[in-house]
């Protein structure tokens, strides 16, 4: 009986590999055309309506009247909510080639809800650089993670706004993956409910994927109540995550009340200890987070000040924060900022 041969794994690994790279691609060019097509259809309505000067009603009755020749042509997928889609697409972007065919047409939908391009532009660069789905675009936009990512350090400015825009989130250093406040609504806790330290870090633990996104780029998970042992006695970090972008350890402790000195004096040990214990030659020095309810600007300037860490104390709420009410601040940061800057040119 001849021997009968048989695939290496690795090359059922390679073959496997080449099959779904090339499904990948296939699925992009054929989405890219999509995207393409749209801008294109978004283009001939803008030039239709300017040529003949079409008022805003006989514009609706023209989409409608498009919508269902479409319709009844190529199917689904051309009612008169996409095709007003397709040209705020076209209006929004001036080259189709800006588009990027990293994002579904769904992804643009979403984006093109807001009215900013700073921030439009932002979400767009984040979702590709973090390859966020159509839900977790949705969820960050919900949560205003634009204006929170701006007062995060307490002075938003336009250079800041520019770069957001223009690049997305530039993890460089340690404060850059640092939000004020972080958004736990996903773990749908009311937000008056007493809760004890170990029963928040459970449920961040229940919900890690979406405690991930909230934390940003570069965070990989490694586990809760991590041990420190010093002169025979142990000590538990509450959570400990590696951010591979900044090659670091971050420590989170978890506080269900406001920041307190001591709690900043622990985590600078714990610091300390992984620094000399557990960093790997390559590794940068750790980084701590207190998430705590309470921050008072006064009290965490002293209690985090001297430090030789990097150690950030950021609030964290269980529910959506007031959009309109984080615009305000943000833009009267913004002014503050521009008569700042004027004053000292006069």
């Amino acid at each position: 009986m001849k021997n009968q041969l048989t695939p290496s794994s690795s090359m059922i690994l390679e073959i496997r590999e080449l099959l779904e790279n090339s499904r990948k691609n296939v699925a992009q060019q054929v989405n890219t055309q999509l995207l393409t097509t749209y801008w294109n259809i978004g283009r001939i309505i803008v030039e239709y309506e300017q040529q003949n000067q079409v008022r805003a009603d006989y514009g609706k009755q023209t989409l409608k009247e498009l919508s269902k020749e479409l319709t009844q042509e190529f199917g689904k997928g051309f009612s008169r909510s996409n095709l007003q889609n397709m040209r705020a697409f076209y209006l929004a972007y001036e080259k189709c080639q800006t588009v990027s065919g990293k994002l579904s047409w769904s992804h643009y939908c979403d984006l093109l809800i807001i009215s900013d391009d700073n921030k439009r532009s932002f979400y767009e660069k984040e979702a590709v650089n973090s390859g966020w789905s159509v839900r977790e675009l949705k969820r960050q936009i919900g949560s205003s993670l634009y204006e929170r990512l701006l007062l995060s350090d307490g002075d938003a400015n336009k250079e800041k706004v520019l770069s957001l825009a223009q690049n997305g989130i530039e993890i460089r250093q340690p404060s850059d993956i640092i939000r004020d406040p972080y958004v736990f609504e996903f773990l749908g806790v009311p937000e008056n409910k007493p809760m004890l330290e170990s029963d928040l870090e459970k449920a961040l633990v229940a919900q890690i994927e979406k405690f991930l996104l909230e934390l940003g780029r570069g965070f990989m998970f490694v586990g809760t109540q991590q041990r420190v042992t010093l002169n025979n006695t142990h000590y538990y970090v509450d959570m400990v995550f590696y951010n591979k972008i900044l090659r670091a350890y971050v420590l989170i402790e978890l506080k269900t009340k406001k920041l307190t000195p001591e709690a900043a004096g622990q985590l600078n040990m714990y610091l300390n200890y992984y620094a000399a214990e557990v960093n790997d030659p390559d590794d940068n020095p750790p980084i701590g987070i207190i998430l705590c309810t309470e921050k008072d600007s006064i009290a965490a300037e002293y209690a985090l000040g001297g430090l030789s860490n990097n150690i950030f104390a950021s609030r964290y709420v269980l529910y959506m924060p007031n959009k309109e009410q984080l615009i305000a601040q943000v833009e009267a940061v913004l002014k503050s900022w521009n008569e700042k800057k004027d004053n000292d040119h006069e």
